[in-house]
Order: C-alpha cells, then structure tokens, then sequence
C-alpha cells in the first residue's frame, strides 16, 4: 500500500508544477496586468506606478519570479495582497471554514439524494419513477447554476419569506447555529441540485451494469434476497466507481461553490475569488489556484486509496 501511496505522490508532482506554471502565465498575460487598478487611477502618476512595479518585483524577468513565487510557496510563504497587505495564506484560510461548510452540506445532500434515486431507478428499471427521474435530472443538467440561485431566492426569499436571501448570520445573530442552519438552506439546495442529478444518473448506471454481471444471477439463483442481492453483491461493486467520480467531480463542487458564494454573498473561497478577480489580486488568485490543485489532487489519492481498500487488485496497477 505504500508503494502505492508513494507511486501516486510521484505522479503528483510534475502535475503541480504544470498547474503553476499555466496558472502564473495566464495571470501575467491578462489585460492590464497586476498594475491594471494602479495604471486606471487618474491620481497616480507614472512615477508612482513604476515605484509600485519595483516594490511588487515586477520589473525582473518572467522566469525569475516565477521562481520567487513558487519557492515561497514551497516555504510557506505565499505573498501579501496588493491590497492591504496582508499574508495571502491567512486570507485564504480564514475563508475554507465557510466554504468547507458549504461544500460539504452540499456533497452530503446530493450523495444521499443521487444514490437514493439511482438505485431506485435501477432496481425498478422502465417505471414511472425512473422515468420522471430521468426528465428531473436532465431539465437540473440543462440550467445553469446561477439561474436556479435566482429563482431559489425570489421563490423562498422574496415571495414567500420563509428563507433569508443571503448571507451567513444576520446582523447579531452571529454564532446561533439556528440562524447559520436557515441561511445555509438556499445555497445547498441549489449547489446540490445539479449534482443530485448527477450523481443519481452514475448510481443508475453503475447499479444496471452490475446487475447484469454474472454473478449476480447466481446470487439469483441461489435464492438470496432482493435485499440480500443490492447489499451484498451489487453495492459494494458498483460504489467503486462512484467513489472515484467523487475525486473527478471535486473542481465541479468547486466551480459550483463559486457562483452559488457569489449570488448568496456566502463569505467562502468562491466569493474571494470573485471579489480578487474584480480588484486583480494576482497573489490571491494564484493561491487559490494551488490551494485547490492541491487539495483536488489529494481528494482523488484519497478516492484512489479508498477504492485500493474495496479492491487489492487496483493497488498492482
């Protein structure tokens, strides 16, 4: 297992080295550059400005503050903000709790969910129920993720009241679980929404292609239980591959959480990206870049691990 562990490790690392090199060209090759909020400022000269490039340490080569950048990354030391000032490390981790939060109710719902109806779906092949959760599923897929915040919010917010708009606590409540609990229903409703229907088509998938093996039939014949059947034989073998689509599906929870943060005004990692895009926070953006390359390699080591302990037979590949 720990060659396995290790083999997987190795891989890893020229994938990190990729990542950080695309991502650091695209971000110098933006328009307007990281200067671009100093060089629209009419109060700012070009003195002033040229000042600012050689505090930044963007009047040396290319090559050479990649270099810089990523050996501080490497040490801990992931820049200061543009803005203020302040260690990039701190400002990104202050924002994972929420975010961790969110994603993670989200993933919860929707693997309960996407199993639940997969598996029905499956078992009761051709019926009324597949049908419509068929239909469900691909009218979910065929919306974006915005639209369905919108419509959650002047639904649940707007017309009926029931649910606050946005936001993480109101103003005083800060702290009351209660009050984190009706503020976090909308957006893990409508993040979990699409990977509901996700999810519930794989489990479907995964269960029919199981259930069609040959041992299954046996199963049958043996006379086991229906019951018996899907929990002995076809679920352990059809999770295998949902748990490594849950390490592939890890940037879509991501990307989700950024627009679902973003029309709730949820304080997680995606409203940060979005507010350091808008005032071209390069140091930020670059962090969050890594952090979530890191974290999304890790996810998919873990799937594969988790998947090695179902089957032996993966961890000779």
């Amino acid at each position: 297992m720990l060659a396995f562990v290790l083999r997987r490790l190795f891989h890893a690392v020229p994938l990190l080295i990729g990542v950080s090199v695309i991502g650091f060209a695209i971000m110098h090759l933006a328009p307007g550059g990281p200067l671009a909020v100093y060089t629209l400022n009419p109060t700012i000269t070009s003195r002033d400005i040229e000042r600012i490039r050689v505090v930044l340490g963007l009047d040396q080569p290319l090559p050479l503050q990649y270099l810089k950048w990523a050996t501080g990354m490497l040490t801990g030391n992931w820049g200061n903000t543009f803005f203020g000032g302040r260690p990039v490390f701190d400002v990104i981790i202050e924002r994972v709790p929420a975010t961790v939060l969110l994603m993670g109710s989200a993933l919860a719902v929707s693997l309960l969910l996407g199993l639940l109806v997969g598996i029905v779906g499956a078992v009761r092949r051709g019926s009324v129920f597949d049908h419509l959760a068929t239909t469900g599923a691909l009218l979910a897929l065929s919306f974006p993720t915005f639209w369905f915040g919108l419509m959650a919010i002047f639904l649940f917010a707007v017309k009926l009241g029931w649910l606050p708009s946005g936001g993480m606590y109101e103003l005083g409540e800060e702290g009351n679980p209660l009050d984190l609990l009706r503020h976090l229903v909308l957006p893990v409703m409508v993040l979990a929404l699409v990977l509901t229907a996700s999810w519930s088509r794989y489990a479907r998938s995964s269960f029919l292609e199981v259930m069609s093996q040959d041992y299954m039939r046996t199963a049958r014949a043996k006379g086991l239980t229906r019951r018996a059947q899907l929990l002995r034989h076809a679920l352990p073998n059809a999770v295998k591959p949902l748990v490594a689509l849950l390490g592939i599906e890890l940037p879509t929870l991501f990307s989700g959480a950024l627009v679902t943060e973003t029309i709730f005004g949820w304080p997680g990692m995606g409203r940060l990206f979005v507010d350091a895009l808008t005032m071209k926070e390069y140091p930020i953006l670059m962090g969050m870049l890594m952090f979530t390359a890191i974290v999304v390699i890790l996810a998919n080591l873990l799937a594969d691990l988790v998947i090695a302990l179902i089957d032996p037979r993966v961890r000779m590949s």
